[in-house]
């Protein structure tokens, strides 16, 4: 019919195709440059209400200087690590922010040059060295930063700031103070790690790492149990192990990869076409180029979605799809024999080497609007593995039988299965060009049937609004003015929550066209409303992720 060619020419274009087209968008140098750091606590204006009962520290993370002397990093990712302390009481907010004492920053401090190479950036070799000490250092394995500038995370108990290295920094999460630099590799063999561990109920922590060697490369499912009782202040990760050990499909080539899948009792690691070329890696070395340049988009290669049981460490089944990039979950569910997984999925892996500085930078509006309209934009999808598939499974035809899900699933041959997945938005997020940075009610429905998540819109190279979708019914609530940027929408539960949406958004609201005009906004989740802000007479740049430390 002609409706159906209809729907199949729309479902055919690109996630960036299909959202509209930008014009006269405004410059936001004002938001990648350098700022001074708060370290002792200010006071903010409350304009409306903040309620009462939130009591805790919305801490966030993210790259708050540019340059060293006269040495310029070329990258956003490569900015040194700026923390960030919102401490909300009894309807009164106090500020201040740390620059990590990482050993990137403090070195890059004294030599008062960039001394530690960064994702887009690479540090020359010493001037102080003769030619061949310098000749000879473009040989040797770059050393891994830990300029820990993604997110904060939690292990056992106490907070760490984190990257994609196998360096992490604990952190005071009352005072930001540096403290401890922490090496997963002394705990277990893997060479990286990401910045987004989950956590079950029960307080142990997941994450996913690497690890390469003669054997080939593996993807790495790591866990790291419950906190015990205290017994000095200092980094704990005894206990950690390796629960499950994924070869990778091109060991020379394995994918790129920022967080992962997990539900009550699986992991889900998502093996995509972000193509890391190893070779390529130790011959930029030697070239002087940054790590960036090694990651490829290859969209010829297929996704594949490694199912693994997290209490066997067993993966037998692998589920295909067409090639997707996604950075970030939204959540996970079994229900009825199957695994129902959410997550932000776009159609070009090139937009991770889009983000230099160079890019972000531009002042022309003409120069912005192109800028924009090449990136690619990322959209809900959902996906649904049978999980029951064995040697009796019947082969071609669609084994999701749920009843809400559009998402489809078939056996292709033994151990393999193919997936495509269902929209998980209607034609109205398009306006909002797409989303990204999505957060549920994470204490009481991660890994769990859940109803809402709230994320970012990107009617902007950064985020410029923010939203709330039901994934039933595919609606959305937005808050949205020109000029203001949003941060990653942080959910925090009422303490006599009765519903999912029963509590507070925060978010960290900057904009390019006043100085020092920065604010917290507490919006009210289930209207999505304001109730209130906290206004901070400090610049702060755009972030990357955050949490709510309820202990704050």
């Amino acid at each position: 019919s002609r409706s159906t060619k209809s729907l199949s020419s729309k479902e055919r274009l690109s996630s960036r195709e299909r959202c509209p087209r930008a014009s006269g968008l405004e410059s936001l140098l004002p938001l990648v440059s350098s700022v001074e750091e708060t370290p002792e606590p200010i006071p903010t204006t409350i304009k409306g209400t903040i309620p009462a009962w939130i009591n805790g520290s919305f801490l966030r993370n993210g790259p708050g200087k540019f340059e060293f002397g006269d040495d310029r990093y070329n990258h956003w990712f490569d900015g040194m690590a700026l923390m960030h302390r919102f401490h909300i009481c009894q309807g009164s907010v106090t500020y201040c922010s740390r620059f990590l004492r990482s050993d990137s920053y403090v070195n890059n401090s004294e030599k008062n040059r960039i001394m530690i190479s960064e994702f887009g950036t690479s540090a020359m070799p010493d001037p102080c060295k003769n030619f061949l000490e310098r000749f000879l250092s473009r040989f040797q394995l770059p050393k891994a930063t830990d300029n820990a500038n993604v997110n904060f995370v939690k292990y056992k108990g106490d907070y760490y700031v984190s990257t994609e290295t196998n360096y992490m920094r604990r952190v005071d999460p009352q005072s930001l103070e540096t403290k401890e630099k922490v090496d997963w590799s002394q705990y277990i063999a893997i060479n990286s790690a990401t910045a987004h561990p989950h956590y079950d109920h029960e307080g142990a922590s997941y994450n996913m790492g690497s690890s390469y060697g003669r054997s080939g490369y593996f993807y790495n499912i790591i866990r790291v149990p419950p906190p015990t009782t205290a017994t000095e202040d200092s980094a704990d990760l005894t206990g950690a192990e390796v629960i499950c050990s994924i070869p990778a499909a091109q060991s020379r080539k394995p994918s790129y990869f920022h967080s992962f899948v997990m539900s009550e009792n699986y992991i889900v690691f998502v093996e995509q076409p972000i193509k890391l070329d190893l070779l390529r890696f130790m011959l930029y070395k030697i070239q002087g180029k940054p790590f960036q340049k090694i990651m490829t988009w290859e969209p010829r290669c297929d996704v594949i979605f490694h199912l693994v049981d997290k209490h066997t460490g067993q993966s037998e089944v692998k589920y295909r799809a067409a090639p997707m990039f996604t950075l970030h979950q939204i959540n996970a569910f079994e229900d009825n024999g199957f695994l129902v997984m959410d997550m932000c999925c776009g159609d070009d892996g090139e937009i991770i080497g889009d983000f230099t500085l160079e890019n972000l930078r531009r002042e022309s509006v003409q120069e912005m609007d192109e800028f924009y309209n090449s990136l690619c934009r990322n959209l809900p999808r959902r996906y649904v593995l049978p999980l029951n598939v064995d040697e009796q499974t019947p082969l071609d035809q669609n084994l999701v039988t749920l009843s809400y899900c559009k998402a489809t699933a078939t056996k292709t041959k033994p151990g393999e299965v193919y997936v495509t997945h269902e929209e998980l938005h209607g034609d109205e997020l398009l306006q909002y060009g797409g989303l990204e940075f999505p957060q549920i009610n994470y204490n009481k429905h991660n890994g769990k049937p859940y109803r809402y998540f709230y994320a970012c819109g990107f009617g902007h190279v950064f985020a410029d609004s923010l939203l709330k979708m039901d994934v039933r019914t595919k609606e959305l609530k937005v808050w949205r003015y020109p000029g203001l940027y949003p941060s990653e929408p942080v959910f925090v539960a009422s303490p006599k929550a009765a519903e999912e949406d029963d509590g507070v958004v925060l978010s960290v609201i900057i904009t390019p066209r006043k100085e020092k005009s920065t604010f917290l906004l507490v919006l009210d989740a289930k209207t999505f409303t304001e109730l209130g802000r906290a206004e901070v007479p400090v610049n702060i740049p755009c972030g990357t992720h955050g949490v709510f430390n309820e202990m704050g």
